[in-house]
């Protein structure tokens, strides 16, 4: 794991908390007295991963800097800011150079995982996927984006479906290999999941990773409240 990267995505405006995200980045915000995004960065570090970048927005700088140096000072920590908003999958592009020719980790920096990244990422190479998706199991699927497999290889998405034909569904952490390059459309406002993923399981070079760790979203009112009464 060594040679391992891993990006976290903490640009986003956070509209679905308003108002409190006007002030503080959602990845900021606590959990049981600790910012959202140090239980992503604490997964990374414990299971091996030195190296970490954070694409945050432009406007929160000051915060991340500040977050930073009370909680991370001495770790390899980098910050690539967007000046506007580009999406789950446009500010990627900036950092190809950094990413180089390693496998890299991805998630989303408003959800708390516990997975084990080894097992996910040796799944991946015996895959020889661009791309592999950490689906995890729920028990309201309908809310979400879930995610059909056939020997763990992505079929089909389908996006809050009334009548759930699985409980697997994104859990907004995923392994990438550099080739995923190729499908990227650019710094440009654009979506992992409807941007690049269907491009991918139509070639058929996306995975999923079922696992049986822990998982929680925290974007809107009522799943943060959820979140800072069982995440343990």
């Amino acid at each position: 794991m060594k040679n391992i990267k891993a990006v976290i995505l903490a640009g986003g405006l956070g509209t679905r908390l308003y108002p409190i995200t006007y002030e503080i980045p959602k990845p900021l915000l606590p959990i049981r007295k600790k910012p959202i995004i140090n239980y992503l960065v604490d997964l990374f570090l414990e299971q091996g991963i030195k190296e970490i970048a954070i694409l945050i927005n432009k406007g929160f700088e000051e915060d991340f800097n500040w977050w930073k140096k009370r909680y991370y000072p001495k770790k390899k920590i980098r910050f690539f800011k967007e000046k506007k908003p580009l999406g789950t999958l446009g500010g990627l592009y900036y950092l190809k150079k950094w990413i180089s020719k390693s496998d890299f980790f991805l998630t989303n920096g408003d959800e708390l995982k516990k997975i084990d990244l080894r097992k996910m990422r040796n799944f991946h190479q015996k895959k020889e996927m661009l791309a592999t998706i950490a689906l995890v199991k729920v028990k309201d699927p309908q809310d979400y984006g879930v995610v059909l497999c056939k020997n763990g290889i992505v079929q089909e998405f389908l996006e809050k479906p009334g009548d759930p034909p699985t409980k697997y569904i994104n859990s907004g952490l995923y392994i990438f290999s550099p080739g995923i390059f190729k499908y990227h459309p650019g710094p440009k406002f654009s979506m992992i999941e409807t941007n690049l993923f269907p491009k991918l399981a139509k070639a058929h070079k996306l995975a999923g990773f079922k696992f049986r760790g822990k998982w929680t979203d925290c974007g809107t009112w009522g799943r943060y409240e959820h979140a800072l009464k069982h995440w343990k």
